[in-house]
């Protein structure tokens, strides 16, 4: 490990904290150390990726040397993060070197960039946010806290995506559009003009089809 290499935990042991931690080795100045998990205590006795698994109450030995961020897809992990920053962990904003953000946009901590997403100028993305692979991002757009943005979908420019929302695979959304809080997109879908919170739209072009949802 090298000198400016900081140790970096994954919160999650699902699939998908694979995924980010295979990103996180892409990435300079960060050394994956393990993975940290808060529901099932047993796991904590085996390995991940060849890895330990840590129990998250022991976080707090690691406050002074390590950093976390969180390989959970849902967009509910806030519970998770929360639970960690009360143990004082600090968060680290991952993003891969195939990524491309611009410099005038803004990035807050916990977000994971994965490989060819692009952010285009003047976008502020929110805290613990996932921007999955290939994702585009339009100028002058907002994204909320802790929203997760699948694999190929594209955002165009002047949008507002809600805190909490889940935008699905290859999904669209047209310009100058709001996604509310805790909404899924479904995937493919083509979204021409405002989603409310709390539902979910899917469809060429996005219908509701379920409302009063919780969020993914």
């Amino acid at each position: 490990m090298a000198f400016s290499d900081r140790p970096l935990l994954i919160l999650g042991t699902g699939t998908f904290a694979q995924e980010v931690a295979d990103l996180a080795s892409e990435v300079p100045g960060f050394k994956v150390v393990g993975f940290v998990e808060n529901w099932e205590l047993e796991k904590c006795q085996g390995t991940l990726s060849g890895l330990p698994i840590l129990w998250v109450d022991k976080l707090a030995e690691f406050v002074a040397t390590h950093w976390a961020v969180c390989g959970l897809g849902t967009t509910q992990r806030s519970r998770f993060t929360e639970q960690v920053a009360a143990y004082g962990i600090r968060f680290a904003t991952i993003i891969h070197p195939k990524a491309r953000i611009s410099t005038t946009s803004s990035l807050d901590e916990g977000s994971v960039v994965s490989v060819g997403v692009i952010v285009a100028a003047h976008t502020q993305i929110g805290r613990h946010v996932i921007l999955n692979r290939g994702a585009l991002i339009g100028h002058h757009t907002k994204i909320g806290d802790f929203t997760t943005i699948g694999p190929g979908a594209n955002i165009a420019g002047n949008c507002r995506i809600g805190t909490a929302t889940y935008i699905g695979m290859g999904a669209v959304v047209l310009d100058h559009l709001t996604i509310g809080a805790h909404s899924v997109v479904g995937a493919g879908a083509v979204v021409t003009r405002d989603v409310p919170d709390h539902v979910q739209v899917m469809g060429v072009p996005a219908r509701i089809i379920t409302e009063n949802i919780p969020g993914k």
